[in-house]
């Protein structure tokens, strides 16, 4: 067993969201833990959030599970159900096909982190629940509900 040095794991910024749908999320960070691990069958990062920094819109898998875990400071999250904050050693869990939106957002004037886990479904695809896209399997991007180009 190798620790695994955070220092030197991949890390990313940003989003592949087409503007205007970029704006909330461009800023967001993350280390690639699965990745630096050499892990295939699913996905784990360590996300941090600057304050006004979005997760992502809310969406669904329709294939993929994903697990949440809070780390540090504090985020709200939203749901179908409505929104709850989230604080270090809270956690949530999205069951694929369900179609409930969610997304993390930082409203403090701090910065948040939480480590996520996701499988890596080539076919999967979702939805964005509070805009008129959906994303396609196998980093395909993104479209209209419809399959319209946007």
């Amino acid at each position: 067993m190798k620790k695994i040095d955070l220092e030197a794991a991949p890390k990313g910024q940003g989003t592949r969201y087409p503007p205007p749908h970029n704006e909330r999320c461009k800023d967001r960070r993350w280390i690639r833990v699965g990745d630096a691990a050499g892990l295939t069958q699913f996905g784990v990062n360590i996300v941090t959030l600057d304050p006004g920094v979005w997760s992502s819109h809310r969406h669904w898998h329709e294939k993929e599970d994903e697990f949440v875990f809070m780390l540090e400071g504090e985020l709200v999250m939203v749901t179908d159900a409505g929104e709850e904050i989230m604080r270090p050693g809270d956690c949530a869990g999205f069951k694929a096909g369900v179609r409930d939106g969610h997304n993390l957002e930082n409203r403090s004037d701090k910065p948040a982190r939480f480590l996520v886990v996701g499988s890596r479904d080539e076919t999967d695809w979702g939805e964005y629940s509070d805009l008129d896209m959906k994303f396609l399997p196998g980093r395909g991007g993104y479209v209209r509900k419809n399959g319209d180009p946007i």
